[in-house]
């Protein structure tokens, strides 16, 4: 029976990937296919997943079931597990996802009729089906992680559907922004975990409540940052203070996917993060109250700014934030059930919400028009008069929390970045070539060095100077291959600075490397073949090269997957290897490492943004108003 639930659940992970590859292989012009192909996908999904639940229900009693389909990769200190779980969270989380995707399915074969874009959205639709599928049937962070990372780039895609238009391509890049800080934080947690538990730890090992108290009295402080990365990476997820301006944004998706991704499925997967690590962080009473207290703030921020949205798509979204922070606090205070309950009724309200929020917009237009009753005027002196007037201001301005979240993180990286345009291309390469020779130099005579110095301050030199490289590349705004140049660099220094480690093993740097020169190698092609057909690629605005070189930008594309790590190469193998050299002393390092692992994906993505999405520079093409 073990081999024959396995196989079930197996086969519910391939299926929306079959349906997806199958996609990619339909001719564009030929829309009732292409959405046959994905209602289908969707159906047999649902139907899949019934059958699963029930097998599961009746024959399992509802206990938990945990296998290993597959490890990538094996050492002596490390192993690489794809792993699959399955209990009653994912049970709630697997219905949802397969009621609802082949709801919206439906919907969207007549919604995009006609549109340019319409196997490229099922595309990316069968693509988010993919990787939602990878994150519930989880079952060890590894896992989780890489549906995560494909998480990130579907909601660029679906966000940035209307890729000739300036705003959504705008806010495509500022969610892509926002969701790396989240890919951040789960990698933070997968290499602390592994320096914790020195092995792969899975979420049903984290049941073992005596073991995981034991390990966390002896290692409280790494316990805390453990939580901490977790909760940052849910938080991000589910648009929760101080990340809860990116959710509005979302909005410039079209309508399903609006719904399917932000409304219901997508924006609750930070509640899934934390009930399925919550075995672990609840014996922590300050990451318990943190989590609280976030959602609590986020209830009433959400609240009160969804008052005052002009759009009807922005204050559902700000209601669904609102509803997801007061489920943070029912998982805070272990109220398991009632957290899926009401997660799963705001997922269904939302996601109805939105599909109809057209027709609604409609009728309050013509309503308007014979019932309109003006707003009663209200004193603006006195205490409570001016403190609803305050309340109104911020919810406005959406309590600056956009603001804060830029000048806090983005504008110090940028002042740094513009401090480094002084440096031209040819000192930049000088520098380069310079103080790799003396990093090898070193590394030959290792045996030489003081160990503190090979251990500790070369490794984390090196990784900081590939920072300083990778802040250039993210200001620079006129010489494309140059910016692409210096990403490519900065994976060197990162393969250099870690080779000071004796533990480096050459296969695992090679699994690093394999996919980064590759990717490399095409994308530097890429570029060229744009600049000899378009001249000097100067990208400080949107230049709309995508009509005419739909083929060069999808290589490109594919090349800037490869150079930030995304799972198509085996350098996203590769970066969990990296972090294992590093030991949890060198807290330093792994934040140089984290930060340029943020900054990387933010370069790469803007930069094939600039290049090939938003209003074409050439003005024979139709340009669509900025605003819209």
């Amino acid at each position: 029976m073990d081999l024959m639930f396995a196989s079930l659940l197996q086969y519910m992970v391939y299926l929306p990937l079959v349906g997806f590859t199958l996609s990619l292989f339909m001719p564009a012009s030929r829309e009732r296919p292409i959405a046959w192909l994905s209602i289908a996908t969707a159906g047999i999904y649902l139907v899949c997943a019934i059958l699963l639940i029930a097998y599961w229900l009746f024959l399992w009693d509802f206990h938990s079931y945990q296998f290993t389909v597959l490890t990538l990769y094996e050492s002596h200190d490390y192993r690489f597990d794809i792993s699959f779980y399955f209990d009653k969270v994912t049970a709630i989380f697997l219905f949802l996802g397969a009621f609802l995707s082949f709801l919206v399915t439906i919907y969207c074969q007549n919604y995009l009729h006609r549109d340019s874009g319409y196997k490229r959205f099922f595309n990316a639709l069968l693509l988010f089906y993919v990787s939602y599928n990878i994150v519930i049937f989880a079952g060890n962070l590894e896992t989780l992680f890489l549906g995560w990372e494909i998480l990130g780039i579907c909601s660029f895609l679906l966000v940035g559907f209307y890729r000739e238009r300036f705003l959504p391509v705008k806010n495509a890049l500022k969610i892509f922004t926002v969701f790396r800080i989240a890919d951040m934080g789960l990698l933070f947690a997968i290499w602390l975990n592994h320096h914790l538990w020195h092995r792969n730890i899975t979420f049903s090992e984290l049941l073992d409540s005596e073991m995981v108290w034991a390990q966390l009295q002896e290692h409280t402080t790494i316990g805390i940052m453990i939580s901490l990365m977790i909760l940052l990476a849910a938080a991000v997820k589910s648009a929760q203070i101080p990340f809860t301006a990116w959710i509005p944004r979302a909005m410039e998706a079209p309508t399903p996917s609006s719904a399917i991704f932000y409304g219901s499925l997508a924006s609750h997967l930070g509640v899934f993060l934390l009930l399925r690590t919550y075995p672990f962080w609840e014996h922590l009473p300050f990451i318990v109250a943190l989590v609280a207290l976030i959602g609590l703030a986020t209830s009433i921020v959400a609240t009160l700014i969804s008052y005052v949205q002009s759009s009807i798509k922005t204050q559902i979204a700000y209601s669904s934030a609102a509803q997801i922070g007061l489920i943070f606090i029912e998982v805070a205070f272990g109220l398991y059930d009632l957290a899926l309950i009401h997660l799963t009724g705001n997922a269904f309200l939302r996601t109805y919400q939105i599909l109809v929020a057209p027709s609604v917009v409609t009728y309050l237009i013509r309503e308007q028009f014979f019932k309109f009753v003006p707003h009663q005027h209200v004193g603006k002196y006195g205490a409570i008069g001016k403190l609803k007037y305050a309340l109104y201001i911020l919810a406005v301005k959406e309590f600056y929390l956009d603001s804060f979240v830029y000048v806090v993180l983005w504008n110090p990286m940028k002042w740094v970045g513009r401090k480094l345009d002084g440096i031209s291309e040819n000192s930049a390469f000088s520098f380069i070539i310079t103080s790799s020779s003396i990093g090898v130099i070193c590394i030959l005579g290792r045996e030489y060095l003081p160990a503190v110095l090979t251990t500790a301050i070369l490794p984390t030199f090196f990784a900081f100077v590939g920072l300083l490289m990778v802040l250039r590349s993210f200001t620079e705004r006129k010489n494309a291959q140059f910016s692409w140049m210096l990403i490519v660099v900065y994976h060197l220094w990162v393969a250099l600075a870690v080779t000071f480690y004796e533990e480096a093993n050459f296969i695992e740097l090679a699994i690093y490397l394999g996919g980064i020169l590759l990717s490399g190698f095409v994308g530097n092609a890429t570029l060229n073949q744009m600049r000899i057909r378009e001249g000097r690629l100067d990208w400080n605005d949107y230049q709309g090269h995508v009509y005419q070189y739909p083929g060069l930008a999808l290589i490109f594309f594919l090349s800037c997957l490869g150079l930030m790590l995304f799972p198509i190469t085996p350098s996203f193998l590769g970066v969990d290897l990296v972090f294992t050299y590093i030991r949890v002393e060198q807290t330093d390092f792994a934040i140089i490492l984290a930060l340029s692992y943020i900054l990387v994906g933010l370069s790469l993505v803007r930069m094939y943004a600039r290049i090939f999405l938003g209003p074409h520079i050439k003005t024979n093409h139709e340009i669509p108003p900025r605003s819209s």
